[in-house]
């Protein structure tokens, strides 16, 4: 059987080489890598727009590329939902206008989504007959999403749809991209440089330096990796627990994200029950290896280390937390470790404050 997505390209343009190799049933997927490594290329080759590519492109068994068979599907016969960088956005549309060009290029597949339901999960209601030139950054990201779901795409491709957003906007567009795949469960690639973004939004990720797949995995363990952990730090390695709302108290909300772990956070727009994801600097974490007392720190979770790495004078300790044994990451000086005596095995406690954290909802 099939998988997925198979891909097996090369390409050479000038002095720069792209060789991909990937094959996958999972249909939330991540491309990580700094700017310069192929992400983009890869993107364009598999949306039919960069010409030259050699190998095989696969999506659902059916053949995008066999540039040896002479295969090269147009983009508009792929079935693609391309949404690059810089949006595209029809200029002398209205949003509406957008999104039915999208939809016209679905009418006779049976993959078709309606405009309607489109409008509803990314709340583009009201905003129909305005013009994409009077709209903010994050309604404009909504639409171009909006007009790729609209075109009932076999494979949605999203090239850094977070980039250049502030911190609050980049958070609320990211709901968006979660709601995005529930209400519509489409195999997606979301391509990014930020590790709490690509670990958020993918379940296997392929991590690309120079054009080539250096690692590819569980997005929970690939940034762990010794060759992807140092990439990882310079981005800013960030922890995620996905966990429930279980009771409210003031500004602060109370998040059970793991067996025997809870958590306090921001309590801004939550409400019991709901479904958060929490994300956690490993910079704002601080490590003790007594238990601390009288803090005004709200956190505090105890563990046991499981490995501690060190990267130049920065030193990665990676602690176990909960009945599931989840890792949490902490990056410290090397002096502190060595004062702490931090190793394999040893008993740990992990310090923040609940306004370090950052929550997805």
């Amino acid at each position: 059987m099939s998988p997925l997505l198979e891909i097996d390209v090369q390409l050479a343009s000038g002095g720069f080489r792209l060789q991909v190799a990937w094959r996958t049933d999972e249909p939330s997927l991540g491309l990580f890598g700094p700017s310069g490594a192929g992400k983009t290329t890869l993107l364009e080759i598999l949306a039919g727009t960069r010409r030259g590519a050699l190998g095989v492109v696969r999506v659902g068994g059916r053949t995008w590329l066999d540039a040896a068979a002479g295969v090269a599907l147009p983009p508009e016969a792929r079935g693609v939902g391309y949404v690059p960088q810089d949006l595209l956005l029809f200029p002398h549309r209205d949003v509406l206008g957008n999104l039915q060009a999208g939809s016209r290029r679905a009418a006779a597949s049976a993959r078709a989504i309606d405009v309607a339901r489109v409008v509803e999960v990314l709340e583009l209601g009201g905003l129909e007959r305005r013009p994409v030139a009077s709209l903010s950054g994050g309604e404009r990201r909504r639409v171009a999403l909006g007009r790729a779901l609209c075109s009932g795409p076999e494979l949605l491709l999203l090239d850094e749809p977070l980039a250049g957003l502030d911190a609050a906007l980049r958070d609320r567009v990211a709901e968006y991209l979660l709601r995005v795949r529930r209400a519509f469960g489409l195999p997606t690639l979301f391509v990014s440089h930020d590790v709490a973004e690509t670990r958020l939004l993918s379940r296997e990720v392929a991590v690309l330096s120079a054009g080539r797949v250096v690692r590819c995995g569980p997005a929970a363990e690939v940034f762990l990796a010794p060759d992807v952990l140092p990439a990882a730090l310079h981005e800013g390695f960030e922890n995620l627990l996905a966990g429930t709302v279980v009771a409210l108290d003031g500004g602060a909300a109370r998040v059970a994200v793991e067996p025997g772990v809870e958590v306090v956070v921001p309590a801004a727009g939550l409400a019991v029950g709901r479904t958060v994801t929490v994300g956690l600097r490993a910079e704002d974490l601080i490590l003790a290896v007594e238990p601390p007392a009288g803090l005004s720190a709200q956190n505090v979770v105890g563990g046991v280390v499981r490995e501690v790495r060190a990267d130049g004078e920065r030193v990665l300790v990676v602690v176990e937390v909960g009945r599931a044994r989840a890792p949490l990451a902490a990056t410290i000086t090397a002096g502190a470790q060595a004062r702490l005596g931090l190793a394999a095995g040893r008993p740990a406690y992990l310090v923040w404050k609940a306004h370090a954290c950052r929550v997805w909802a």
